[in-house]
């Protein structure tokens, strides 16, 4: 079975696929440049490598935010358009579950987060049991140092793990001292290959109905509704 994963949905940019059950190559560049330009070069790049052909994939795994609304659609998009148009099922998993994975074996709370500025977060919170990753919190956009008075709250030791480590280090040390585990960088970076890892046992999704998932509004569409929710009410 050939396995493509897609990760566009933060600055990393990250493509695998998995044949026979090995991962047989990725691509991953933590780069701040478009990712509407080089996603498909690099999914062109890897399957020519492997000697792949696009009609001999089986399965299209993506990563549907939260991250950066751009990314996430780009992701998206390209997946849901091959999965169209080579007939096959495709999966769309959460961006911190596949974070997460970085922190697979850890015995205590695994923490992977996103900056999503003004002081909030994307944030989830996992364990590690029984060789799978179980969800312990629900996933949520919302006010970092909220989310670090209640994981202090719950007595346990918890791994941080984030890409955007560096903007909230000092207040996690400062607020769970001891209890918080934050590893050396090279954890901080999703990988392609663990969406293929977190997608065993899930259900493929209807491809024309899969969507983001961003955990809150874009901006311009928050300002939109809030402009107009007197006329829809009034109406």
């Amino acid at each position: 079975m050939n396995i493509l994963a897609i990760d566009t949905s933060n600055q990393v940019l990250g493509v695998a696929i998995q044949q026979n059950k090995q991962i047989a190559g990725e691509i991953i560049t933590n780069l701040p440049k478009n990712h509407s330009v080089r996603l498909m070069p690099a999914i062109d790049q890897l399957m020519n490598e492997l000697v792949l052909k696009p009609e001999q994939l089986d399965l299209i795994v993506v990563a549907k935010g939260p991250g950066s609304y751009t990314g996430v659609r780009i992701g998206l998009a390209t997946a849901k358009a091959m999965a169209w148009a080579l007939n096959i099922p495709i999966i769309g998993v959460s961006s911190l579950e596949v974070l997460a994975y970085q922190g697979r074996f850890f015995n205590g709370i695994i923490c992977p987060f996103f900056d999503a500025r003004r002081g909030l977060v994307y944030a989830g919170g996992y364990q590690w049991h029984n060789f799978s990753m179980q969800h312990v919190r629900t996933e949520a956009n919302l006010v970092m140092d909220d989310l670090l008075d209640e994981l202090k709250s719950s007595n346990q030791p918890v791994l941080f793990l984030s890409p955007d480590m560096e903007l909230h280090r000092e207040r996690i040390v400062t607020k769970l001292e001891g209890m918080a585990v934050i590893p050396e960088e090279t954890f901080h970076l999703p990988r392609a290959s663990h969406l293929i890892a977190a997608a065993k046992g899930k259900e493929p999704d209807p491809t024309h109905t899969l969507t983001p998932n961003y955990l809150r509004l874009a901006e311009a569409e928050a300002k939109w509704r809030e402009q107009n929710k007197g006329k829809h009410e009034n109406g």
